[in-house]
């Protein structure tokens, strides 16, 4: 996806899988409060470049991961 004006990461609240280990290594993080787009990111490089999805294509990847 490309650059969306509307979408400020700055500012974002970023959750941790409930997958993700005690020790914080290998987590993805997710960004709330946006009902469209979900920004994902590497926990271990916060600074780093971000993903973001459609919201329906989130749901169907979660979707896909919970039957595989």
């Amino acid at each position: 996806m490309r650059n969306n004006p509307d979408l400020d990461l700055h500012t974002a609240t970023w959750h941790k899988s409930s997958y993700s280990g005690g020790s914080g290594d290998d987590c993805v993080e997710v960004a709330d409060g946006n009902p469209t787009l979900i920004p994902v990111r590497d926990s271990k490089n916060p600074l780093g470049p971000k993903l973001v999805f459609r919201a329906d294509t989130w749901s169907t990847f979660i979707d896909d991961l919970k039957h595989a």
